[in-house]
């Protein structure tokens, strides 16, 4: 299901927390210092697949092998440039945000507490510890582990890194950055939804890029507070019945990102777990590229559009690969 966003009133206040080109390229020399730019290749079967030009930018070949770990990095060298590093940190995720705050605090010498939902994925909880990251277990979804880490660094007088703040935005913006400049005659790019961080860097880039092109956001069909949220002008609360797009698993869409997403989306595009699993197939037939639930959703949506796109030259985002080897043969199995 496609829906096209209807722009109320009100929710364009948050376009402050956007960075402009130059902090991005100050981001991008943070970022570089742990890895550098990640590839984006058109693929021959994959744009046959799609029917016309179609460009992955490969995020599932960073360091942790998902887009966050930009976010994590330039949110420490935030904390460290204001002389505000913590003692601790605690956080909540479903993996990946997790990896990235786990990685950037071992790199400062900081102590990290990650909350994750009981049944998380075992590999991304196996990655994180081998961070240094203390893992809790808490709560049925992201929603209730995020509320209980809130808690927990409250009475613990550590700091909670959220996911979604402007110091992440920025990290997060080099990835768009790089895949604008290096495939600057994209026409429109698909962009997954979890708590936000990606499509309001997408944002971001192509503001500071001054850039035409169109963004197109991704959500899962069994999670849908961003779709909700942003066709109502509010936070509307939908429930969490995701099994593959972990990633995009959010409960309680962040409003800040609201703000920033609303007036420049062009459309939602909503993907179902059976989209997602066929995205997955497909990714991995053509480029030999494992990617999880969420960084196939962007290809998922472009296969669902494909007829109105042709003739246009398409961007797609694998933008992790961490998914448990389990699951991965499961779906490979079921082609």
């Amino acid at each position: 299901m496609s829906a096209v966003l209807d722009r109320a009133p009100g929710l364009d206040k948050a376009g402050n927390m956007l960075p402009s080109l130059r902090e991005i390229e100050d981001a991008a020399r943070v970022v570089y210092r742990e890895f550098q730019a990640t590839p984006q290749y058109r693929w021959g079967l994959s744009s046959q697949r799609l029917g016309t030009d179609c460009w992955i930018k490969h995020e599932n070949h960073t360091p942790v092998g998902a887009f966050k770990l930009r976010g994590g990095l330039t949110y420490f060298e935030a904390l460290q440039r204001r002389g505000e590093l913590p003692k601790q940190v605690i956080s909540a995720t479903r993996g990946n945000h997790g990896q990235s705050i786990g990685w950037a605090a071992r790199a400062h010498g900081v102590a990290c507490t990650i909350v994750v939902p009981h049944g998380n994925s075992l590999e991304k909880n196996a990655a994180m510890r081998a961070l240094g990251v203390t893992l809790i277990e808490h709560g049925d979804d992201f929603q209730e582990s995020r509320e209980f880490a809130m808690a927990l660094a409250a009475e613990r007088g550590a700091h909670m890194v959220p996911s979604f703040h402007a110091d992440l935005l920025s990290g997060v913006s080099t990835y768009w950055w790089e895949f604008m400049l290096a495939v600057p005659q994209l026409d429109v790019v698909y962009v997954p939804i979890g708590q936000g961080s990606g499509a309001c860097s997408a944002i971001a880039a192509k503001l500071a890029l001054n850039r035409t092109l169109r963004i197109v956001g991704v959500v899962s069909a069994h999670a849908t507070t961003y779709a909700d949220s942003l066709a109502a002008g509010r936070v509307v609360e939908a429930p969490v019945t995701a099994y593959l797009a972990d990633g995009m698993a959010c409960r309680v869409a962040d409003p800040a990102a609201l703000a920033i997403l609303l007036p420049h989306l062009e459309r939602i595009v909503k993907v179902t777990d059976d989209e997602v699993a066929q995205a997955m197939r497909a990714l991995y037939a053509d480029t030999h590229n494992v990617a999880e639930g969420a960084g196939a959703a962007s290809f998922a949506a472009a296969m669902k559009e494909r007829e109105q796109l042709k003739g246009q030259v398409v961007g797609t985002t694998l933008c992790g690969g961490n998914v448990d080897t389990a699951t991965v043969a499961k779906v490979l199995a079921q082609a």
